[in-house]
């Protein structure tokens, strides 16, 4: 038994917002398009995916918080704070926002070297650089 995560599905209501944004996102990580159907897609790094699919007409409506019960954010690693930094200056070029950038980029502490940023449905999203202490949780998310 190794509990490596295997998926992740998500469900959205504007899927081709979705899939501009992800696609862009998950590509820049190293991520592949691996499936794609009338209703979703998925994109894949080594054997863990990443699903996207067009919620049910019928659960429409209710959007997305990450402080409600459920997911919060999902987090990424990359090698480098150079990789945060660049990272960083696409999306501002993208007009993506940048979470709590008067803390930019420790926002999770001094030796979490990060991106807080936003998907186009409000979701948090975070991309830390690998060093020695990023392994340690960062600060809890009531206080970001």
């Amino acid at each position: 038994m190794n509990g490596k995560l295997h998926h992740i599905e998500l469900y959205v209501d504007r899927l081709a917002e979705a899939r501009e944004f992800w696609g862009w996102f998950l590509g820049w990580l190293g991520y592949e398009l691996h499936q794609e159907w009338s209703d979703g897609f998925s994109y894949i790094l080594e054997d863990t995916y990443i699903v996207f699919v067009r919620v049910a007409e019928k659960h429409r409506g209710l959007p997305y918080h990450r402080c409600r019960p459920g997911i919060n954010h999902l987090a990424f690693h990359v090698d480098a704070r150079s990789d945060v930094d660049r990272l960083t200056a696409e999306l501002r070029t993208k007009g993506v926002t940048i979470l709590y950038e008067d803390r930019h980029p420790f926002a999770g502490g001094e030796e979490h070297y990060a991106v807080y940023f936003e998907d186009p449905f409000r979701m948090k999203v975070e991309v830390v650089a690998e060093t020695q202490d990023s392994i340690r949780h960062p600060q809890t998310s009531d206080e970001l």
